[in-house]
């Protein structure tokens, strides 16, 4: 299935029928009586959340959705039928927003959250609504207003509670497939990962928490370079961001520290909310690692922040890094 995680559609909610002028059939009563019913009101669109659901692809296929009007009101002060509500299934983590407004209309972050978008319109009132001691045939009604119409823009941001950054192939797929049942791409060239993986890690029987990884970012992804910038508002509901950054030996041309510094840099050009978010360092494929004090030099260099050395080959650091994503995220909640 394609993964798609923005959609622009058009909803109309239904209008509401209109009220009726009738009169009944009675002696000593002026045209008989008013029976006019009232109009039946217009269905309403919903979105609702279903788990089940994990692409906005179906938006892209129709781009315009319609609930059915209310029925108009009847003689012998019969009201119309109401139109029907139509609901939107849609990804848990899916933001509706107004696209004239930029509004936020739902955040739908849960299974089976139910949220009104566009109302339908009210039902007109029969003439039975109109009789007075002064008009006992009234010959007024009212027609039914239009429903509600909006163009809107959906969004989905993935869920979950830690969030791997880092350049292309700096091991953040390897790390997901290793922790988690996860199983994402994975080859020895950039941009592999393409879509946003989840990945649910199991630390022990009793201490669980979802992983995700997007695909790598670049200098310049803040501003739309290479393809990550995308994918960067599916971090923004974690907790906990792990910056990997890939082994390199000290006297090599890569400077993990300036990779770490760019990226922190692109982070705080989207979004501050983003950059303000807790993070810790961690260093990945320590099995090329030469000499053990090549990684204290590196421990010396990430001083100033919290720095993990692992290897998601051979399993080094991995239980002391899951341990201490565990305490962060508990702390965050």
């Amino acid at each position: 299935m394609n993964f798609v995680d923005e959609a622009t559609i058009e909803v109309i909610a239904g209008n509401g029928g209109d009220g009726c002028v009738a009169f009944r059939r009675e002696k000593y009563v002026p045209n008989g009586g008013p029976s006019g019913g009232d109009g039946g009101r217009g269905g309403s669109i919903y979105v609702l959340g279903d788990e089940s659901i994990t692409t906005l692809l179906d938006f892209r296929f129709r781009r315009t959705y319609k609930a059915t009007r209310g029925t108009n009101g009847m003689k012998k002060d019969m009201y119309g039928k109401s139109g029907e509500d139509l609901i939107l299934k849609v990804p848990v983590g899916t933001v509706v927003r107004d696209r004239e407004t930029g509004e936020v209309l739902a955040d739908v972050t849960s299974h089976g959250e139910q949220v009104l978008i566009a109302k339908g319109g009210k039902g007109g009132l029969g003439n039975i609504h109109f009789v007075s001691s002064t008009n006992q045939a009234p010959t007024q009604s009212t027609a039914g207003t239009e429903g509600e119409k909006k163009s809107l823009k959906l969004e989905l941001k993935v869920l979950a509670d830690v969030g791997l950054l880092g350049f292309p192939n700096a091991g953040k797929s390897t790390l997901l497939s290793v922790v988690s049942s996860a199983k994402p791409k994975i080859a020895d060239y950039p941009f592999t990962t393409l879509i946003p993986n989840l990945g649910v890690v199991s630390v022990d029987e009793d201490r669980r928490f979802v992983m995700a990884d997007i695909p790598g970012l670049v200098e310049g992804a803040s501003e739309g370079k290479g393809l990550g910038h995308r994918f960067l508002k599916h971090l923004e509901r974690t907790r906990l961001l792990i910056h990997l950054v890939e082994y390199a030996e000290p006297d090599s041309e890569r400077d993990p520290v300036n990779e770490v510094s760019t990226l922190t840099n692109e982070l705080k050009n989207y979004d501050f909310t983003l950059f303000s978010l807790p993070r810790v360092v961690v260093m990945t494929k320590i099995d090329l690692c030469s000499d053990e004090k090549n990684l204290v030099f590196w421990r010396e260099k990430f001083s100033d922040t919290e720095f993990f050395a692992i290897s998601a080959v051979s399993g080094t650091g991995l239980k002391t890094l899951l341990d201490s994503i565990w305490k962060k995220i508990q702390i965050t909640v």
